[in-house]
C-alpha cells in the first residue's frame, strides 16, 4: 500500500477516535449539567432528540430520569475518562507518533470483549458496525506496526535471527 494511502487509515483512525472522545465529553458535560439542573433535562433531550414524541424519546426520558445524582455524576466521570484515552490516541496518531499506534492497538483489543458482551446483552446495529471497525482497525494497526518493526514481537523474531536461528523454524 502506498505510504500516502497508511497515512491517509491512520488519520481517519485518529478522526474516529476524536469524535468518540467528543461525544464522551458531551455526555459528561451533559451528566453534570443534569445532575445539578433538574429543569434542564427537557432541554437537553429536545436538543439531541428529532421526534420528541417518538418511542426513543420518552425511553431516553425514563431511563434519565430514574438517575440519581451519584450515578449521573459516575456517568459524567466515566465518559470523560474514556474522552482523555480517546482524545490522546486521536492526538497521537494524528501526529503519526508510533507509540500512540501501540496504545491504540492495545486499547482498542481490550475493549473488544467489553463491547461484545454489551451487543449480547443489548442488540443493536450500532454496536455491531463499532466492534467491526474497531476489529478492522486492529487488524490494519496490528500488521502496520509488525511491517515498520514497531510491534515488541517482531523485534523478538528479528533477535532469533541475528543469533542463528531459522525464520519459522527452529
Amino acid at each position: 500500500m502506498p505510504r500516502h494511502s497508511r497515512d491517509l487509515l491512520i488519520r481517519l483512525i485518529a478522526l474516529f477516535k476524536l469524535v468518540k472522545a467528543l461525544l464522551l465529553i458531551a455526555i459528561g458535560v451533559g451528566a453534570l449539567s443534569l445532575r445539578h439542573h433538574d429543569g434542564a433535562l427537557a432541554g437537553w433531550i429536545h436538543a439531541l432528540v428529532f421526534d420528541p414524541h417518538g418511542r426513543l424519546f420518552h425511553e431516553a426520558v425514563e431511563k434519565i430520569s430514574g438517575l440519581d445524582t451519584r450515578q449521573l455524576a459516575g456517568i459524567a466521570v466515566g465518559s470523560m475518562v474514556y474522552a482523555a484515552v480517546f482524545l490522546v490516541e486521536g492526538i497521537g496518531l494524528m501526529l503519526r507518533r508510533g507509540w500512540a499506534e501501540v496504545l491504540t492497538t492495545i486499547i482498542t483489543i481490550s475493549f473488544l470483549p467489553l463491547e461484545i458482551y454489551e451487543l449480547i446483552e443489548h442488540e443493536s446495529w450500532m454496536k455491531i458496525g463499532v466492534i467491526l471497525v474497531n476489529a478492522l482497525i486492529v487488524v490494519y494497526l496490528v500488521r502496520r506496526l509488525r511491517r515498520e518493526g514497531h510491534w515488541p514481537f517482531h523485534r523478538r523474531r528479528a533477535l532469533g535471527e541475528l543469533r542463528g536461528a531459522t525464520p519459522g523454524g527452529r
